[in-house]
C-alpha cells in the first residue's frame, strides 16, 4: 500500500510538473540559455566534478531541522526533468553569488530517479556550478509521514518546492519563485 502511495505522489508530482513545462517552455529555454552564457562569462572557475551524496529521508529531515546557530538554511527540492525547476535556479545561483560570505546555506534536494543521478544529475550539477550544493533523496523511500512531519504545506504532491529555516522561523514554498519573490522571502530573515 504505500508503494502505491508513494508511486501516486510521484505521479502526481511528475504531471504537476509537466503541465506547467508546457506552457512556459520557451521562457524556460530562454533563462537557462542566458543563465549558461553568463556561467560562462563571469565565472573562469573550474568545473567541480559531482559527488553522489545521497540522504536518507531521516537525514534530510535532520538537515531540515532547527540549528542552532545564526545560518538561513534554503532548501530546494527539484528534479532536473522539471521546467519550473529549471527556470528557478538561475535566481537561487545569482543570490548564492550575491550572499557569499554571509550566515547562508543553499542546498539542492534533487528528486529525481537513481537511473538518473549518474547522468542528468551529473551534467546538470558540473554545467551549472552547482556541485558542492546538490544531495540526491530516493523518493521511492519517502513516505506520508516524511512530509507530515517536516512541513506544514508540503504534501510530495509537486516541485519545485522551498524550504527555508533561521532558528525557529521558517518558509514553505510550493511552485516556482521569480527573482523578486525570492529576494523578499530571503530578506524577511534578516
Amino acid at each position: 500500500m504505500k508503494k502505491l502511495i508513494i508511486s501516486a505522489l510521484i505521479l502526481a508530482a511528475f504531471t504537476a510538473c509537466k503541465k506547467e513545462t508546457s506552457d512556459t517552455e520557451n521562457s524556460e529555454k530562454d533563462s537557462t540559455a542566458v543563465a549558461a552564457g553568463s556561467q560562462n562569462n563571469e565565472y573562469a572557475e573550474a568545473v567541480i566534478p559531482f559527488k553522489k551524496i545521497e540522504l536518507s529521508p531521516a537525514e534530510t529531515s535532520k538537515i531540515l531541522g532547527k540549528q542552532n546557530n545564526d545560518t538561513l538554511y534554503v532548501n530546494n527540492f527539484f528534479a532536473t526533468w522539471c521546467g519550473p525547476c529549471m527556470k528557478e535556479i538561475p535566481h537561487f545561483k545569482e543570490k548564492m553569488a550575491e550572499m557569499k560570505g554571509q550566515p547562508v546555506k543553499f542546498t539542492f534536494i534533487d528528486l529525481d530517479s537513481k537511473d538518473d543521478w549518474d547522468t542528468a544529475v551529473k551534467k546538470f550539477a558540473e554545467e551549472q556550478n552547482l556541485s558542492n550544493h546538490i544531495v540526491l533523496l530516493d523518493g521511492s523511500q519517502l513516505t506520508p509521514e516524511f512530509f507530515s512531519t517536516n512541513f506544514k504545506k508540503w504534501d510530495g504532491g509537486a516541485i519545485p518546492f522551498t524550504f527555508m529555516r533561521k532558528g525557529d522561523k521558517t518558509d514553505e514554498t510550493l511552485g516556482s519563485m521569480s527573482m523578486e519573490m525570492l529576494t523578499e522571502k530571503l530578506e524577511s530573515f534578516k
